[in-house]
């Protein structure tokens, strides 16, 4: 049975800072594309970054430049650092394990699994 458990959210200034993680049990991160997603109050889920099994990696236009996902095999943990943040990336961020090795980034129909979420809170 997976697992996926979300912490490191919270509520920063604009222009701030957090780094979110994402621990898998069950199965581990290296062979499957792995992924944070987010949902803002009224708006649908929509993928943020993606990092597929070869280590490639896919960013959405909204954060490109300022945030980060990355993966640690040893200890299954999946990151997403996200930097000069702005009040419209406030959501709750979903961390999120794909039945396939690549191609998860942006479509909700190819996640086996999701964490529970963590909120992030962005004041101006």
């Amino acid at each position: 049975q997976v697992q996926l458990v979300e912490s490191g959210g919270g509520s920063v200034q604009a222009g701030g800072s957090l780094t979110l993680s994402c621990t898998v049990s069950g199965r581990a991160v290296s062979n499957r594309c792995m992924a944070w997603f987010r949902q803002a109050p009224g708006k649908e889920r929509e993928g943020v970054a993606s990092i597929n099994s070869d280590g490639t990696t896919t960013y959405a236009d909204s954060v490109k430049g300022r945030f980060t996902i990355s993966k640690d095999t040893a200890v299954d943990t999946l990151y997403l650092q996200m930097t000069s943040l702005k009040p419209e990336d406030t959501a709750m961020y979903y961390c999120a394990r794909s039945p396939w090795s690549q191609g998860c980034g942006n479509d909700v129909k190819r996640i086996g699994n999701w964490g529970q979420g963590t909120q992030v809170t962005v004041s101006s």
